[in-house]
C-alpha cells in the first residue's frame, strides 16, 4: 500500500466523476461553443456572486491572467512574502507581465489591512514602481493552510479601494477555509476584483481552474488566455469533472481536514519533531529538530510506504485528500507513533 500524502493534487477521478465526464455534452470552446464549460463557468460566477468566469487549465494560468489584467509592466504586486505567485510560478508576473512585488512579512503567509497600506508606494513618487494590485492567498499553501477571517480581508479591501488597487484572491484551496471557517463564498465575491478557485486539489478533479470577476474582465481574459495557450477544445469533459466534484466534494473535506488535525497532533507526541503548526485545513506543516536532516525522515517513511513533501529547509508537509481512506490514515498514525530517529 502507498500512501501519497505529498499534494491534494495526486488524486484520480472517481468511477462516479469519470462516469459524469464521459457522458458531458461538448463542443469547440475556442469557439465558446462547449455547452459544459459554458453552464460549469456560469455555476461558479453564480455562486460567488459575480457576473462571470473562464474555466482554465491551470491555477497557475488563471492566477497570471489576473495579473496581466490588474496590472501594466512596471506596476508593482503587493503580496506576502510567502505568496504562491511571487515563490511557485516560475517567476510568471515579471516574464509574462512585467511586474515586480513589494513582499510583506506576514504571519504564515498571511497580511494585514496596515501593512498593505504602509507597503503602497505614493503614486506622486515616480522614482518608485507604482502599486496596483494586492495578492492575497487562502487558503495559505507555506502558510500551512491557514486561512483569513473575513474581517481582515474587508479591511484590506478597503485600503484597496482608498488607494484605486486591484484586489485578487488566489483560491487554489478556497474551498477548504469555506468550509474550515464557516463562510460563503459570496462574501470573497463582494470582496475580490478577481478571484482563482482550483478544482484539482482537495476537490479531486483531474484538470482546471476557474478565474470569476466581472463580465467585462473575463471579456480580456479571453484574449490573455489564448496568448497564455491555454485555450482548449473539447473542454467540457474536463468541466464536467469540475461540475461533479462542486456537487458532491465540498463537504467531504471536512474529513481530510479532521485527519490532518490528527495527523498534527501525533506529530506533537514524536520526540524527534520540533515544530508542528496550527492545523486548520488539510495542510500539515512540520520541523524536526534541527540535527535530524529533512531527507533522513522523508527516506524513513518512503521506506514505511508513505510518500511526504519537503517544503523548504527545516519544514516538512503532508497534505490529506479524498484519496487518502481512513485505513491508511490509521496506519500513517501508527507509523509515526513508531517512527525512531
Amino acid at each position: 500500500m502507498e500512501i501519497n500524502l505529498i499534494s491534494d493534487t495526486v488524486t484520480k477521478p472517481s468511477p462516479e466523476m469519470l462516469k459524469a465526464m464521459f457522458n458531458a455534452r461538448v463542443g469547440d470552446d475556442v469557439f465558446r461553443q462547449d455547452p459544459t464549460v459554458i453552464q460549469f463557468e456560469r455555476i461558479v460566477a453564480d455562486l460567488f456572486g459575480m457576473e462571470a468566469a473562464m474555466f482554465f487549465p491551470t491555477g497557475t494560468m488563471a492566477n497570471q491572467t489576473a495579473i496581466k489584467l490588474n496590472t501594466n509592466p512596471g506596476d508593482q504586486i503587493i503580496c506576502d512574502k510567502w505568496s504562491h505567485i511571487h515563490l511557485y510560478e516560475s517567476g510568471g508576473a515579471s516574464a509574462n507581465s512585467g511586474v515586480n512585488f513589494n513582499l510583506l512579512d506576514g504571519h504564515r503567509g498571511m497580511i494585514t489591512a496596515e501593512q498593505v497600506k504602509d507597503g503602497i508606494n505614493d503614486p506622486e513618487f515616480y522614482h518608485v514602481p507604482l502599486s496596483k494590485m494586492v495578492g492575497i492567498e487562502n487558503t495559505t499553501n507555506k502558510g500551512g493552510g491557514a486561512c483569513y477571517e473575513i474581517a481582515e480581508l474587508q479591511k484590506i479591501q478597503k485600503v484597496c479601494k482608498e488607494n484605486n488597487l486591484k484586489y485578487h484572491l488566489d483560491g487554489a484551496r478556497l474551498w477548504n477555509a469555506l468550509i474550515a471557517k464557516k463562510q460563503q463564498p459570496k462574501q470573497f465575491g463582494a470582496l475580490f476584483d478577481t478571484i482563482s478557485v482550483c478544482f484539482s486539489k482537495g476537490l479531486g478533479a483531474p484538470i482546471g481552474s476557474v478565474l470569476i470577476s466581472d463580465a467585462e474582465t473575463i471579456h480580456r481574459a479571453l484574449r490573455i488566455r489564448k496568448i497564455f495557450g491555454g485555450n482548449l477544445r473539447q473542454s467540457g469533459y474536463l468541466a464536467a469533472a469540475g461540475i461533479y466534484a462542486l456537487q458532491h466534494n465540498i463537504n467531504r473535506l471536512e474529513d481530510d481536514h479532521r485527519r490532518a488535525k490528527e495527523l498534527g497532533k501525533q506529530l506533537e507526541l514524536c520526540p524527534w519533531v520540533s515544530i508542528v503548526e496550527p492545523v486548520e485545513t488539510n495542510i500539515v506543516v512540520f520541523s524536526p529538530f534541527p540535527h535530524i536532516n529533512d531527507r533522513e525522515v522523508v527516506e524513513k517513511l518512503k521506506q514505511k510506504g508513505i510518500a511526504i513533501s519537503v517544503m523548504a529547509k527545516g519544514k516538512l508537509r503532508m497534505v490529506t485528500h479524498l484519496d487518502y481512506r481512513q485505513v491508511m490514515h490509521e496506519y500513517v498514525l501508527e507509523t509515526l507513533a513508531k517512527l525512531i530517529l
